[in-house]
């Protein structure tokens, strides 16, 4: 390693953090969205009327939420659907099995559940038309899905809607290594696509810690962020093309692969984030930058989130174009990742600190980037940015730093309950709302800060033995009011499912979100895709 000028004193303090070691190292093991925690309760609360067909009524979601009603316009199923989904799909693709039903009608965090009788599972995109023209004609209530990791009710059923999902659409159509641009199924796994770009000498620009069980249709339909977005930008941004089916079983086909084309309204754009609420991706065509020779990855402590921030703000003037994750977790979410998590290590194990930071920076020159990453931390550590810090001397460290940051849901999870809030707001307001949540909560609970600061999206979790009445009115509608009146966003990758589809006015004006039911209405007239989700109740009453 080459030599920095500087004072002894820091030149010591430098090779320290360059050349540390971690004593031992277990393999990581990223948050795949399998159900491995027992719920510890339930909020799902069914109301019934034993007279009729079709006993679910209405549920409440949560312990002083709204109530949802079921659409009286939807169908239940009969006989003739079931003999009509067979004769196209075949029977193996055709589920009634109680125990599948059981776990795509619940979510990863045990807070939704759903009564669906019937799994359907196509493999072509003409058997998703052939589908959605029935169940349209039939007013049968449908839920795409995906790898079911999400966060806010949008995947599962809310009462007994058919589930289509797309597990079975996995294949990679075609890949231009020249161009970089991908063309696959929906139903691909987000983790089985990074390994085959990955031997191709390319990579996704989205990685999700749920990445070993969500699906790129999932993925495209909630615009997830992920990791990198601070390099790569959103899916917006990366989804070249996509194919969708409508309500009506009509087949748009959007699947181009150009970087530029301006004939007329770009409609793929209405599909990236609408949660399947107006026609379900079978494709998607996806802009993959080369894969980098050179990765670097450091993890370090800061005294205080003002730190944090002017930290990342060295970050992007000095290591510019190589940086590709800003990442940072309070010592709250750090203690409770070393606690309920099996393997993990604390990388500075001297001492806890209030904050940590992840930051990786990926390149094509292995001597000029480590040498831009010394000189950057050097001087924030001249500067009193950096209190310690250790830089990843192999794949098996930088694994275990990763896996710290994407462990945080998991560790969460085996925690307790927990009520999660995903963000968009100033960077420098950021950690105002956890320490105002802090405040508000005392002794009740414990809130926890952590998420991508690189681009302003913070995930608020309260941490609690159980779910509590208490706990819930202390932090809704404030965390929300709090959220608008910073002129922020109310969800920022997780999307509006059903826990949110209410609160949509503290991001949204009334006129957004009456334009946005009429594209609703003009796409699927008779609302039969995702009902209950994303757009506010009201607007199909």
């Amino acid at each position: 390693m080459e030599k920095l000028r500087a004072t002894s004193s820091l030149r010591r303090s430098l090779k320290s953090i360059l050349n540390r070691q971690l004593s031992s190292v277990s393999e990581p093991r990223y948050l795949n969205g399998k159900r491995s925690c027992q719920p510890t309760f339930n909020l799902i609360r069914d109301h019934r009327n034993l007279g009729e067909a079709n006993p679910i009524l209405y549920r409440c979601f949560s312990s002083v939420s709204t109530v949802v009603q079921r659409n009286p316009s939807f169908s239940t199923l009969n006989p003739d659907d079931i003999s009509y989904f067979k004769q196209l799909l075949g029977e193996k693709s055709v589920i009634q099995d109680e125990d599948r039903l059981e776990t795509v009608n619940t979510d990863w965090m045990h807070k939704y559940k759903g009564s669906s009788k019937l799994l359907l599972q196509p493999r072509t995109t003409e058997e998703v038309a052939q589908i959605l023209k029935y169940c349209n004609s039939r007013r049968l209530a449908v839920v795409p899905q995906g790898g079911n990791t999400g966060l806010v009710g949008g995947s599962v059923p809310v009462f007994d809607e058919v589930i289509v999902n797309l597990g079975s659409m996995n294949n990679i159509i075609s890949f231009d290594k020249v161009s970089g641009i991908l063309v696959c199924e929906a139903g691909c796994i987000l983790e089985n696509l990074i390994s085959f770009l990955d031997n191709q000498g390319f990579i996704m620009p989205l990685d999700l810690g749920a990445k070993g069980s969500c699906q790129i249709g999932g993925n495209v339909s909630t615009n997830a962020g992920g990791l990198r977005l601070v390099r790569y930008g959103s899916l917006h941004g990366n989804v070249l093309g996509l194919e969708a089916v409508l309500a009506n079983g009509d087949v748009l086909d959007m699947l181009g692969t150009l970087r530029k084309d301006n004939t007329g309204y770009d409609l793929k754009h209405l599909f990236v984030g609408s949660e399947g609420s107006l026609g379900i991706v079978t494709k998607v065509s996806i802009l993959t930058p080369p894969k980098l020779s050179s990765e670097n990855i450091a993890f370090l402590a800061c005294r205080d989130y003002s730190s944090c921030q002017k930290l990342l703000m060295e970050a992007k003037r000095k290591l510019g174009e190589i940086l590709s994750a800003f990442e940072f977790l309070d010592i709250q979410a750090m203690d409770l990742v070393l606690n309920h998590l099996d393997g993990v290590r604390n990388p500075l194990p001297a001492t806890m600190h209030n904050f940590y930071v992840l930051i990786e920076t990926t390149g094509s020159d292995e001597s000029y980037d480590r040498e831009k990453l010394e000189a950057f931390l050097l001087s924030s550590m001249e500067g009193g940015l950096i209190s310690d810090g250790v830089i990843a001397q192999d794949i098996n460290q930088a694994s275990s730093f990763w896996r710290i940051r994407e462990g945080v849901p998991e560790a969460l999870m085996k925690a307790g309950a927990v009520y999660k809030y995903d963000l968009s707001l100033p960077v420098e307001k950021m950690y105002d709302l956890v320490d105002d949540m802090r405040t508000r909560l005392g002794d009740l609970a414990r809130v926890i800060g952590y998420g991508h600061l690189g681009d302003g999206n913070l995930h608020l979790n309260v941490s609690a033995a159980q779910y509590d009445d208490r706990i819930l009115e202390q932090i809704e509608p404030y965390v929300y009011e709090w959220t608008s009146k910073h002129r922020g966003s109310i969800s920022a990758e997780h999307g509006l499912g059903l826990m949110k589809a209410n609160k949509i006015y503290y991001s949204k004006s009334p006129e957004t979100v009456k334009t946005m039911g009429s594209i609703k209405k003009l796409l699927d007239p008779n609302g039969i895709l995702n009902p209950y989700k994303v757009l506010p109740h009201s607007l199909n009453s």
